[in-house]
């Protein structure tokens, strides 16, 4: 809505005020060009002629700016800058009001303007009667030129006009005289830059949005300080000047305060924020309260009926020193986490007498060492047996006792291993659950498999696995499951070294396998070997050349009768019979005729796996038939007797 002062400037000089259709009070603003007026027999009526090619369109004149009224009366609203008056404050106060009276803020002459086009419309005759002025059908510019338009249907009827005395005619008016209001003045241009700043601290950061929406219950409820009224400066009250601004109305002075906030945090959080929050901290204090109460119950001393967890002193049993409580906790910590960090029994092994065992213990690893598994989108997962593992684990079984000792869980090998030795030479298999976790590798502790370490070997592809016995351990490299391999008869290369611990009454295998750290142990021991046959081949040699050529056991030979067993060579005697002094008269050597005599057994077992081996997989299978049968019998008269069946079938 345009305020009357704005319409009379946009009216043309040419055309009296009294002759203008009342709809020409509500057209646009004064940046328009034209006002046009419609009749419904706009095509009957003469035009005005165009004006002549040379001659200027007349121009309005210019809008005269409204004379304030007499006196002092200013009217502010929320939003604005407040008028300083010298002299005398005429800040609008709460208990003031709002007044919509003629003469509340409209200039006098205003308003006798307006009141006679009011009285002069009322006089007028409307498009009802059907009768319009003779100008009504022209287009009112600002030139003075007119054109013919065609008439709309509201302003046929008139149904754009409000009624004179009406309720929209009232806030019609109350609102133009609300708008003809003087502008308050501005701040001067030459405004230090000081107070500029000042009113821009005052005013305070806008909130940032990005965060969320700041809440505003403290504000709308009252629980926040009343904040102080802005101070006065002394400059200004030497001046006579007076600041003191107050805002019209407690809800314009709870806006004023809330843009005047500094936000923060906590001002984004919403009840069910603090809730939460609060409810965290009570959970924090929970968690702290019964870690300090766990660590007080750990680090208590040992009951004499109590059990102390291996690796504590016993001086640290007892006593409440700081460091004697903390070896204490974590003892007790160890113990209760050996459940998932140590082996599943502390005997891995049984309990077996000496004369019904082999006296050495060999360990093997199953990954990589005996087989070497793989997969591919072609063949699926494969499973390749390194060639020669039937004649190490057949030869060397007379001599050890074989545990196959593998860092994946049983359940996966016991097929593997099913297959790979049927025959069950391998007397132990153990798994993962027999492996101690320590620093995410799966080790393979010796000292739980309840025999000697000094007669205990480990073969094994991986270093880390037997990091907690290094000197009973052989690492040998990986095998990729290639027959081109250059490392394929890297296993069976060992079985001379093996058989010469085993069988040379060595006390302790640690020291021996220290002196062939760094080496190739098969070839290293094959080269002493060798050493060792050229030495003793030159003493018997000597032993020749200084012995008489005419002896008894010479006369004897030459004659055809044989020397007896206790002649030479101790009177020592191998399995077969023969006599170890004969084998050392012929040149070889103790390790040679040992190996003569394990070939023969090795011949001799090869020989029974072909006539009996497959008899003996036949019983086996019938054996865990009947043993399947009978846990199965068991099994139900276990539950029949659960139940009430008395164990009857």
């Amino acid at each position: 809505m345009l305020p009357r002062a704005a319409r009379r400037a946009i009216r043309p000089s040419t055309l009296p005020s009294s002759l203008l259709h009342p709809l020409q009070r509500h057209s646009s603003p004064a940046t328009c060009l034209s006002i046009r007026n419609y009749a419904s027999d706009s095509g009957n009526r003469p035009r005005r002629p165009p004006p002549p090619s040379g001659a200027r369109p007349a121009k309005p004149p210019p809008a005269q700016p409204l004379k304030a009224a007499p006196g002092s009366i200013k009217q502010t609203s929320p939003g604005t800058s407040i008028p300083r008056d010298q002299g005398k404050n005429q800040t609008w106060q709460p208990q003031d009001g709002i007044k919509f009276g003629a003469g509340a803020a409209m200039p006098a002459a205003a308003n006798a303007q307006n009141a006679a086009e009011d009285a002069a419309l009322k006089t007028r005759q409307t498009p009802v009667d059907g009768t319009w002025p003779a100008d009504a059908g022209q287009s009112v510019r600002g030139d003075g030129v007119g054109a013919a338009a065609e008439e709309p249907q509201a302003q046929r009827i008139g149904a754009d006009e409000p009624v004179p005395g009406s309720i929209r005619d009232q806030a019609q008016e109350k609102q133009a005289e609300a708008e003809n209001l003087t502008p308050p003045p501005e701040p001067p241009s030459g405004a230090p830059a000081e107070e500029m700043r000042e009113e821009a601290q005052q005013t305070g950061p806008l909130p940032d949005l990005r965060q969320g929406i700041p809440s505003t219950f403290d504000f709308e409820f009252g629980r926040q300080g009343a904040r102080q009224p802005k101070t006065t400066r002394p400059s200004e009250q030497e001046e006579g000047v007076d600041v003191t601004t107050t805002l019209p109305g407690d809800e314009q002075r709870e806006h004023k305060e809330r843009e005047e906030r500094e936000y923060t945090a906590s001002d984004y959080e919403t009840s069910l924020d603090k809730k939460r929050a609060r409810m965290a901290n009570f959970l924090y204090a929970g968690i702290l309260s019964a870690i300090a109460g766990f660590g007080i119950y750990a680090a208590r001393p040992f009951a004499f009926h109590e059990d102390v967890p291996p690796g504590l002193a016993p001086e640290d049993a007892q006593g409440w020193g700081p460091a004697t409580m903390s070896r204490r906790v974590s003892a007790r910590m160890a113990h209760q986490l050996g459940y998932y960090t140590e082996p599943t029994f502390p005997k891995l092994l049984p309990d077996v007498p000496e004369s019904q065992r082999p006296p050495f213990t060999l360990v093997l690893s199953l990954e990589d060492l005996l087989i070497h598994s793989s997969w591919d989108r072609t063949h699926g997962y494969r499973t390749a047996k390194r060639p020669g593992l039937d004649y190490f684990i057949r030869y060397l079984s007379q001599y050890y006792e074989l545990v196959l000792f593998t860092s994946v869980p049983l359940a996966m090998a016991d097929p593997v291993i099913k297959k790979l030795d049927p025959y069950h030479f391998i007397m132990w298999p153990l798994g993962r659950e027999a492996t101690k976790y320590t620093s995410g590798e799966y080790v393979k502790d010796l000292s739980y498999l309840n025999r000697p370490l000094n007669k205990t070997l480990i073969l094994d592809t991986h270093a880390p696995h037997v990091q907690n016995q290094p000197d009973n351990a052989i690492i040998i490299p990986k095998w990729s499951g290639d027959p081109k391999d250059p490392g394929i008869n890297d296993l069976v290369a060992l079985i001379p070294f093996l058989e010469y611990l085993a069988t040379m009454g060595i006390d302790d295998v640690r020291p021996v396998l220290k002196s062939f750290e760094g080496t190739n142990i098969a070839q290293e021991f094959l080269r002493r070997e060798n050493l060792a046959r050229e030495k003793h081949q030159a003493q018997l040699a000597e032993q020749k050349s200084k012995s008489p050529r005419f002896s008894v056991g010479s006369l004897g030979s030459a004659l055809g009768i044989k020397s007896s067993p206790a002649m030479g060579g101790g009177g020592l005697v191998l399995a077969d019979g023969s006599s170890v002094g004969e084998g050392l008269a012929q040149g070889k050597m103790m390790s040679d005729l040992i190996r003569e005599q394990g070939q023969k057994q090795y011949e001799h077992l090869e020989r029974q796996i072909r006539e009996n081996g497959a008899q003996w997989l036949k019983e086996e299978e019938e054996e865990q038939k009947k043993a399947m049968e009978a846990s199965m019998k068991e099994m139900k008269k276990g539950a029949l007797s659960w139940f009430g069946g008395g164990g009857k079938e």
